[in-house]
């Protein structure tokens, strides 16, 4: 299949075409596999480091407050009781790992999914390249003129003045062909790659 060149200077498609491969960009959507690989990689993200103490963990509590019978009082054993206040928690959350398997196969087909999808609802837009002087106010007249408000813009390698003109920018994301996962291709309105990131995603999920 081909998709068309966008023109940054005029902001509109030019004749010129780029063939790309239909088993990277011409997938059937797959809703069951990208819900399953977007709750594995969001999970993954979760730092799990909550932590609470039990009884048994909670400073002091060695000695009974006051003697069994005889007091009027209800009877209680230690002071860090759950129903005390200070006291340990009753089912104290401890660290856990959230993380979920997902074999790189699933991962693929999820990622090539999604692109075939940002294509069919042409929310996908190739350049031959993004150049920035770096400066957000240069950058954000340009997506302006381009009606761009909500956009990930991926480049085959880190460049250095499209990430300074763009980091102060909301709802603007910078990141190179390393960067993109599915949250981020599915969490803008417009997604735009440079031929040679295309070509480089191509590569490595065909």
């Amino acid at each position: 299949m081909e998709l068309k060149l966008l023109d940054i200077s005029t902001g509109s498609f030019s004749s010129e075409a780029i063939q790309v491969s239909d088993a990277v960009f011409a997938k059937e959507f797959n809703e069951a596999l990208i819900h399953q690989v977007l709750q594995a990689y969001t999970a993954g993200a979760r730092q799990g480091s909550k932590a609470q103490k039990s009884r048994s963990e909670v400073r002091g509590g060695g000695k009974k407050p006051w003697r069994q019978k005889g007091t009027g009082s209800a009877r209680a054993g230690s002071i860090r009781s759950p129903l005390w206040r200070g006291g340990g928690v009753v089912f104290a959350a401890k660290p856990r790992d959230y993380t979920q398997k997902v074999n790189k196969k699933m991962y693929g087909g999820a990622m090539r999914s999604i692109l075939s999808e940002l294509v069919r609802q042409e929310r996908l837009m190739l350049v031959n390249e993004f150049v920035a002087t770096g400066k957000t106010q240069d950058l954000a007249k340009k997506l302006k003129e381009l009606k761009l408000d909500n956009v990930l813009i991926v480049t085959e390698s880190v460049e250095p003045n499209l990430f300074l003109a763009a980091r102060n920018l909301p709802r603007i994301e910078v990141c190179d062909v390393s960067g993109i996962n599915p949250i981020n291709l599915i969490g803008f309105d417009k997604v735009i790659f440079t031929v040679p990131a295309m070509k480089k995603v191509e590569e490595k999920l065909e």
